[in-house]
């Protein structure tokens, strides 16, 4: 049976939203605003600003803050705003999650600290210094292949029961044993979301209750309705529409994201196809390769 998912926060799908920029390099809004809008048009339970495909290492505090503040007065109470305030230093982040507090976010998206690889110790020092400097509901975010740790299962089920208002995590390992063993250690009360497209169904099939997503960037309606026919039982939909969508999954993916989910927006005239350096375009080859999925899965005309 798939995981009940009225009872808890933060379950469904929530879209990674990008971070677009003008070709001057600036916060477009106008730009950001479409985005918004045509989630909540599609149907997906949140948005998450400011994450990985938010580029948020390249934003600075203003800049961070002001796309937190728009997204929320964009979505206009329509969706949840799950507000990516995580940080390798911990002031950094108990300072951005107060101020997505005060702009409104629903909660916020708690990476684990990348580059200085803090023991499992330092973690749990890390993630409970924020939680209580704020009683905005936290989601741990476990990326170990861009932060180089993993926050540990026991580390989770420590945190969870230390702090209230930790209440889930994003799990992109890609690994399906690891959310079975969170299931069983924090059982159904903790949230569990899927930190990736592909494995989306096959992590909501062990306990996942949902997903946030990249490719709801430019298929919110989709997704949704997969995440939602598993949720109901129609896993039979939910897979019809994995198969369909699942090159696009992967394709998003064929360069470092956001730089290919930035691509095919720009495709689809939503934004400019801007990045801020160390990130660059894509190749010509893997762009033939992404427009032609997208045209593939009709996505694109």
């Amino acid at each position: 049976m798939p995981p009940v998912q009225t009872q808890l926060p933060f379950t469904g799908t929530y879209t990674a939203i990008v971070t677009p920029f003008t070709k001057g390099g600036k916060l477009d809004e106008s730009a950001l605003e479409k985005i918004v809008k045509a989630q909540v048009k599609g149907g997906v339970d949140g948005i998450v600003p400011v994450g990985t495909t938010g580029e948020s290492p390249t934003l600075d505090y203003e800049e961070h803050i002001a796309v937190i503040k728009r997204s929320v007065e964009f979505a206009a109470g329509k969706v949840k705003v799950l507000a990516g305030t995580g940080g390798n230093s911990t002031s950094e982040a108990i300072y951005l999650t107060k101020m997505a507090k005060k702009a409104g976010a629903d909660g916020s998206l708690q990476v684990a600290p990348y580059y200085n690889k803090p023991t499992q110790e330092g973690l749990i020092q890390h993630f409970k210094a924020i939680a209580a400097a704020t009683d905005l509901p936290l989601v741990l975010y476990s990326i170990p292949g861009r932060c180089g740790i993993e926050i540990a299962i026991d580390t989770v089920k420590r945190l969870a029961d230390a702090c209230p208002t930790i209440i889930g995590i994003k799990e992109a390992g890609g690994n399906a044993d690891r959310v079975s063993q969170l299931r069983a250690a924090l059982g159904d009360g903790f949230t569990i979301l899927s930190g990736d497209d592909s494995l989306t169904l096959p992590f909501m099939s062990v306990g996942a209750h949902g997903v946030i997503s990249v490719a709801t960037n430019i298929i919110p309606k989709e997704v949704s309705q997969m995440v939602k026919a598993f949720a109901a039982g129609k896993t039979d939909v939910a897979l019809k529409l994995h198969t369909k969508y699942y090159p696009i999954f992967k394709d998003l993916f064929i360069e470092t994201n956001p730089v290919p989910v930035k691509a095919a927006l720009a495709m689809l005239g939503m934004c400019e196809e801007e990045y801020r350096l160390p990130l660059v375009p894509m190749t010509q080859k893997n762009r033939d390769t992404l427009k032609a999925t997208l045209k593939a899965c009709g996505v694109l005309k």
